[in-house]
């Protein structure tokens, strides 16, 4: 058994659809990103980002592994 392998994706997932619903997460989030004016964020912004990406990359990464993939999708 390999140890990279995943799981088969439950039936009915749309495999297109939810990578394209991630692009369009990422696509969101940069535009909000380069929208932001400040030259540096605060303690609490910080904090918020950090939190905010961890549960991205914790999201990324249940998505890779219903799609059988292994890895998250880019």
């Amino acid at each position: 058994m390999a140890a990279n392998s995943a799981a088969p994706p439950p039936p009915g997932i749309d495999k297109e659809l939810i990578l394209g619903m991630a692009e369009k997460e990422m696509e969101y989030r940069v535009e909000l990103f380069n929208k932001y004016k400040e030259s540096e964020l605060n303690m609490g912004e910080n904090s918020c980002i950090d939190r905010c990406v961890s549960k991205y990359w914790q999201v990324t990464n249940l998505v890779g592994q219903l799609l059988g993939s292994g890895r998250p999708p880019m």
